[in-house]
């Protein structure tokens, strides 16, 4: 009977050994988790902060592209207007070319 109760004191205190350990084991092995969570939390907020800048820098400049699309296409427009003006001119001025040399033509005729 001493024995017995010797054996199961014993396997008693070896259970409790063995509980307190494996609870003192995930306790750390919690604590290094929340840790963790915490520094991937903190790291998270700051990616989450970074992309909303680079997301309102990105709208920025998607905004300015819309501006000089715009700017680049009233330059077209300017150039297509300019470039059909030189023509008039050019046509102006090859007709006022042509008048001068029938002028010249007439004078010298009468000379």
């Amino acid at each position: 009977m001493v024995f017995l109760n010797w054996l199961f004191l014993t396997t008693f205190i070896l259970s409790v050994g063995v509980l307190t350990f494996k609870m003192f084991y995930y306790k750390n092995l919690y604590e290094k988790e929340s840790k963790q969570t915490k520094i991937l939390k903190a790291d998270l907020e700051q990616i989450e902060i970074i992309a909303r800048k680079y997301q309102l820098q990105l709208q920025r400049n998607l905004g300015n592209v819309e501006i000089l699309t715009e700017e680049i296409n009233k330059l077209k427009n300017d150039i297509k207007a300019v470039k059909s003006r030189n023509s008039q001119y050019r046509m102006e001025n090859e007709q006022l070319k042509r008048k001068i040399r029938e002028l010249e033509n007439k004078i010298e005729a009468l000379l």
